[in-house]
């Protein structure tokens, strides 16, 4: 007699559904019978980490047969400097993602809701659903940016958690602080209010300083190592929440959920900020690039402020398939309620120029 194991497992496991990420490379070639791709689908850095970072790593790789720093005291100490906070305010993840879990987890449970915009990081929706609480989509105003007005009024005495992309990923929006900050002093005091600034460093000079600028009792300001920083497969993210929030969130988390490589890269990386920014600027100025050419072929579906640019086509599945054809992997949008829209990561120079003369080709293609 076989076990219907899904009958045995925790009630909120038949709503749940596993994170699908961007194509890998390896699988478009399988599938393709093709021997190169360029992945534009993960928002990964294409320029790679600094190299301060990689020389860290090959110093510390002879020692992973010990157990990493389990508090990450070196990569703590780096941070609580950079924003100007106790290290007892650092809750450290196994990338962001991880500590977004973390946070929704202690806080959000059976009967509790999660509020967040249905057009932002699906892992909010994951998150609320593997917690057993309500996962509350609220839709957009004009179908790309929070509604901040919608998201404040959806908050009720059930509300436990509310969390914001800023800017927001999958569709490159961006809110300024003072909008941020309007929308807070809105809020009850006991909400726990994630800010998710995984793409801060692409707009740092635009946004300020989100640490020490916003206020509220349950702020959660997060960040990673994946993007600006280039070390994806790290896996290191953080958050700069209030000690006691902080507190609680650990004694959930997994020991040594940080490894050894990830921690010395993401110290090194801090100490190469000049590297990093750099970077940032030829992200920004190729991102630039591609929605110019974008626009000027109808293409263009809104402004992104992320690594990004947003595709928009009421042909988009047969432009994707086209573009896989070629060795080009992109990011359906159609899991977010997007199907006519593509998600495009900047990729290096090159990258780029062979993405636009591709769609070129593809575009006249389909107008034949």
């Amino acid at each position: 007699m076989s076990v219907k194991w899904l009958a045995r497992a925790v009630p909120q496991t038949s709503g749940l559904y596993p994170y699908v990420p961007g194509k890998p490379v390896e699988t478009l070639l399988r599938e393709k019978g093709l021997t190169r791709a360029i992945k534009l689908a993960s928002n990964e850095n294409p320029y790679g980490p600094s190299p301060k970072a990689v020389a860290a790593i090959g110093a510390a790789a002879a020692g992973v047969h010990r157990y990493p720093d389990g508090d990450a005291n070196a990569l703590k100490e780096k941070l609580a400097k950079i924003h100007n906070v106790d290290r007892d305010r650092l809750l450290l993840g196994n990338g962001s993602n991880e500590v977004l879990e973390l946070l929704i987890r202690t806080f959000a449970g059976n009967g509790d809701e999660v509020v967040f915009s249905s057009r932002a990081f699906i892992v909010y929706a994951l998150a609320a659903q593997a917690a057993g609480a309500t996962p509350v989509a609220v839709p957009e105003a004009d179908g790309l940016s929070h509604d901040l007005e919608a998201m404040a009024a959806a908050v009720n005495s059930k509300t436990k958690v509310v969390c914001i992309a800023n800017p927001n990923n999958p569709t490159g929006t961006l809110h300024d602080n003072s909008a941020i900050q309007t929308f807070l002093d809105r809020l009850p005091r006991d909400v726990l209010v994630i800010i998710d600034e995984a793409y801060y460093e692409f707009v740092a000079d635009r946004l300020g300083d989100s640490v020490q600028d916003l206020a509220h009792p349950g702020l959660v300001i997060s960040r990673t190592f994946s993007k600006a920083y280039g070390l994806a497969g790290c896996r290191i993210g953080y958050a700069v929440a209030d000690a006691v929030i902080v507190g609680l969130v650990n004694r959930f988390r997994e020991p040594f959920n940080l490894n050894l490589l990830g921690q010395v890269a993401a110290v090194a990386a801090l100490d190469d900020r000049d590297w990093v920014m750099a970077r940032v600027a030829d992200n920004n100025s190729e991102r630039a690039r591609l929605e110019s050419a974008l626009e000027a072929e109808g293409l263009l579906g809104g402004r992104c402020f992320g690594n990004f640019v947003l595709l928009k086509h009421s042909n988009c599945p047969e432009i994707l398939r086209r573009l896989e054809d070629r060795g080009i992997i992109p990011r359906p949008l159609a899991p977010y309620g997007m199907a006519d829209y593509l998600r495009i990561s900047v990729g290096s120079a090159a990258e780029n120029g062979e993405f636009l003369h591709a769609l070129n080709e593809i575009i006249a293609a389909l107008q034949e």
